[in-house]
Parts: C-alpha cells; structure tokens; sequence
C-alpha cells in the first residue's frame, strides 16, 4: 500500500475510504514498520487493511509480549513502537507495557478495539472504560468517535508520544468506527526542532564548572541519544573530566574510557557514592526521576548543574543550583565550544576510586565454582558480545552485577529497565533489538522468574525465524526478594519453586536448548550460540549466596578506606 492521500481528485470528485484503511496508511505516513500484538475480534477491520500494507504484523502470544517489542523498538529507534490488542482482557494485558513505557521514556503507541459505540447490542460483555485506565499510565489517550477524526489523532498520539520526554499513548478504534467511511486525508509528519537553551544558563555552566576544584559528571537516563552521546564524549575527552552513570545511562560513553568511574548500581554507600560526595560540583546530565538519585543534595554540600531537556523536578534531596534546559546534544556542544579546562582541576580522589571499582569489579572473574558466580557469569557475557551487541536484561538481583560490572561500549547496548523494573521484557526486548538491528548479536539475560512470564515468546521468535539467543539463570527462586528477605532479617519462606527441564521446554518450541553443568563450559556455549543460526536458550545454574558479602559487607567497608 502506498504512501498517498485517501482524497483522489477526478474533476471535482472525491471518494473515501474505510476508516480502517485510513488508520493504516495514516501509520505508513507514520513512517512505521511492525504493528505487534494480538487481533481480536474488535480489530478485523484493522486486520483486512493491513493485508498488502507495508507494516509487517509482528503476532506475538500475549500482548504484554507485543507491549514489551513496540516499547523497545521505540526506545531503539526514538520512533514510537506500535502493538496492538482488542478490548477487555487485550487492553488491560497492555497496562504493565504501557508503564514501562511511560516510566522509561520510551515512544510506544498502543491501538485497542471497542465494541461498536453507536448501537452495541451487547450490553457490557467485555467493556471496560479503556481510556479512563490508561490515563494515568499514557502522555495521551483517546478513543476516536469518528472516522474523519482518525489522521488528525494519529498525527497528535505519535507527536506527543516522540517529543520528549518520549513515552506512551494509546488510542481506541471501536468496532463501527472502523467500518465507517471517510474521504479525510492523512497528515503529514510536521517537521519540529527541541529548543536550545539559554545562553546566559550556558555561561553559567560553564564558569560553575571552570571555578570548580573537583568537577564530576552523571550521566542518566535522558542522555540515551544518539547526538547526545557524540558531543558528551567530544566533551569528555577534550577535558578529561571523570563521569559516573545511572543504570539507564550506561554506554552513552563507552565504559572503557579512562575517565569512567562506574556506575551507580546501588542505593548507597559504595565507591560511586564516595566519589559523588567528593565532588564539589556535579554535572548532570539527562537526570531522570524515575531512576533513584545517585546523589544526595544538601545545602552545604555539593553544588549541580542540571542538563536536561526539561526542568529539574525539586524534591528535598535534589535543588540543582542552575538549569541548562534545552536540547541536550546542543547544550554540550555548547558548553564544550566555552569551556576551558583548568589547571586546578583535582582528579586524584577520582583516580582513587577508578582503581578500587576496576579492581573489585575483576575480583572473581575466572571463578571456576560451579553453580556459575554472578563475577565470572558477567565477564563470560561481556567476553562473547562484540561491542555493538546488545544484551536486554529482564529484572533480578544479576541485573545489579551487570550494572556494576558489565562494560558497555556503545549506546544502548544494555537494555535494563530501572525505572519500572518489571519481569517478562527481557526476551521480548531482545527480539525487538533483533528486527531493528539485524546484523547485530542480540542475548536476553533473564532470571527462571522473569522468563517464564513471557517464555511462549519463544515460539514467535522461531516463527519469525530471529538468531536471539536466551541465557537463564536459574536459581528456582525469587532471588532478588529471597536475598532482601535474608538482608532484613527475615525466615527464609514463600519464594523457592520448581522449573521446568528448560533444553526440553526450549525444543518442544523448535528453538535449541543447551545446559551449562560446569562454569567452564558457559563462554565457549555462549560464543556458539553467537555463531550459529535460529533461537538458543542455555540453563545456567547461578550462585548468588555471595550478594549479600560483596554487595553490601565488602564494598561499603573498602569503600570507606578510599
């Protein structure tokens, strides 16, 4: 289906279109490439005018699935994902996607059916009021009550969805709607540029940062764009100043410069926390609320530059004393076109603590205990991913050690949720990262727990005939809450449970299963799966006994001898 108006002029004569019709090319105008999710009933309109589209229907087995892909296709692209369900149960499965989305500022556009609005014959059998509970999850929501409606909604949903900070929007196309008529034509995307920010606030930054003794930067969530990452790196290698990331902002600057300090993967008290309070003036770069802050204000204490899209949200721990608001790409470039580095600069605390967190973080890598300890488990990952390989990390206590240890070498190669942190995205995310970059190595990392939430998954990968590869790490517990529960002084109860024999539970979905039974072999499976076709699950038995000693014990007490 090509990309042109549903008004065709012969004279002075103009037919329409189903509305269903016009909500697709409406999409291709869009520019989109996938629609995930499940059809029902309510969407076979929908469904007839996708046949001979450009769009690919992406099936999935459950729509949080399909939730999970479009979101991270959004959070890859910065253009918003599309999946798409029917009304009732298909909505609602959409909600847990639909905060991720919204909580990690990924652009994802959501399109659920309806029963017929004008002459329902069915009473409320299946209704909910979708749009009512979708608001408090979405930037925008809306159902469309009439067919002439459908371009001017789609233009609005995927504006407000991309624009930052990106997240997710949702719109309803009842029944009846679908199959109306209408002779509106599709819009065009309009052309729009972030403004830039004040140069009285750049001026500022910058003689902050040149009167500072001990400058540091933090890297967020909101840096994790592309032209971001090339001026923040041209900035950081001209000065030489030391920088630390969030969960979410790792690989904006690749991990192997000397200037990375580590990243803030946990809440307090570890060599990231010592270097922080260190600092006498913090740049924060993309800071995101949704992710715990990896500093804490206090009026005597250190001074913040905020860098961001949008204003800083002031709460009793967090008062930046200026605001660079504005495009972030060009506000660094801005900044580093001013700057002048300073001889009285002082790193040498900085330096300090480089050499313990690189020191701690080779501490057990070539373990050969078995089951698999956490160390040695990320330097196996890290030591079979090419740089511009891309793991997705569904939610557990491992995602802390691959925060921590873990080395990213380009922009969202780690694909972690910190600010929903939910379980079932890992393997979806995964597939996701494999449509969008198909020459490119893709590996879900997700805990017995996580994955069996949206391990059918599976089956759509083999369908779709992806070369992703799943590495489990099974301890047949809720390990992150089972640590927690021992950490607070808790009996050990409620969290154990069974699993299947997942090589077995792999084939029978046509994918290849494998079983680690000696630390040993994992690096050597871990590069075949990389090298050979189709969709890989590998069993691997974890230890995280050690969590408690390391992530707490050890880490607190060498961090105060710094």
């Amino acid at each position: 289906m090509n990309l042109i108006s549903p008004i065709c002029q012969l004279g002075r004569k103009r037919f329409s279109v189903k509305a269903s019709d016009l909500f697709i090319r409406a999409l291709e105008r869009e520019g989109v490439e996938y629609i995930f999710g499940i059809p029902g009933e309510e969407n076979l309109d929908m469904l007839d005018s996708l046949q001979g589209s450009s769009i690919k229907l992406i099936l999935t087995r459950h729509e949080q699935g399909a939730g999970f892909m479009a979101a991270t296709y959004g959070r890859l692209t910065g253009k918003a994902g599309v999946c798409m369900s029917t009304l009732g149960p298909g909505a609602t499965n959409f909600v847990t996607a639909a905060a991720y989305a919204q909580l990690g500022g990924m652009p994802m556009m959501m399109i659920t059916g309806q029963k017929p609005i004008k002459a329902s014959k069915q009473g409320q059998f299946q209704i909910i009021n979708v749009v009512d509970m979708m608001r408090p999850i979405t930037k925008y929501t809306h159902q469309i009550a009439g067919a002439d409606n459908i371009p001017s909604r789609v233009r609005e949903a995927f504006r407000l969805g991309e624009e930052e900070r990106p997240g997710a929007v949702h719109l309803e196309l009842p029944e009846d709607i679908a199959a109306e008529e209408s002779d509106t034509p599709v819009f065009n995307k309009s052309m729009a540029r972030r403004p830039t920010a004040e140069i009285k606030s750049i001026k500022r930054a910058v003689e902050m940062i040149e009167q500072s003794s001990r400058p540091l930067v933090v890297i967020g969530a909101a840096a994790n764009r592309t032209q971001t990452s090339r001026m923040l790196r041209d900035l950081l290698s001209r000065t030489r100043i030391p920088f630390v990331t969030t969960q979410m902002g790792k690989g904006v600057v690749d991990e192997r410069d000397a200037g990375f300090l580590g990243n803030a993967a946990l809440s307090a008290g570890d060599f990231i926390h010592r270097a922080t309070d260190h600092a006498d003036l913090i740049i924060n770069v993309g800071h995101d609320v949704i992710e715990k802050p990896p500093f804490f204000m206090r009026e005597d204490g250190v001074k913040v530059i905020h860098i961001n899209f949008f204003s800083a949200v002031v709460d009793p721990v967090y008062f930046p004393q200026v605001e660079v608001v504005g495009d972030i790409a060009n506000s660094i470039w801005q900044i580093n076109e001013l700057l002048k580095p300073q001889e009285s600069w002082d790193f040498s605390f900085f330096e300090k603590v480089k050499k313990h967190v690189d020191a701690h973080v080779l501490e057990q890598t070539d373990a050969s205990s078995f089951p698999v300890l956490p160390q040695r488990l990320v330097a196996d990952v890290r030591a079979a991913m090419p740089s511009d390989g891309i793991i997705s990390l569904d939610n557990g206590v491992y995602k802390i050690w691959f925060a921590r240890n873990y080395r990213a070498h380009e922009p969202n190669t780690v694909l972690l949720d910190n600010a929903l942190a939910t379980m079932g995205a890992g393997l979806p995310a995964a597939m996701a990262a494999k449509l969008v970059y198909p020459d490119r190595k893709a590996l879900a990392i997700c805990g017995d727990g996580g994955f069996m939430m949206n391990s059918q998954e599976l089956e759509t990968a083999v369908r779709l005939g992806l070369d992703v590869s799943v590495l489990i790490l099974r301890d047949d517990a809720y390990g992150m809450i089972k640590w927690k529960q021992a950490n607070m002084g808790f009996n050990n109860f409620g969290l154990d449970y069974g699993n299947p024999d997942f090589v077995a539970y792999a084939e029978s979905y046509g994918a290849k299963g494998h079983r680690v039974e000696k630390t040993e072999e994992l690096l050597p499976l871990l590069r075949e799966c990389n090298q050979t076709k189709g969709v890989h699950l590998i069993d691997c038995p974890v230890d995280y006994s050690h969590n408690d000693r390391i992530l707490n014990q050890e880490i607190q007490a060498l961090s105060k001898e710094i």
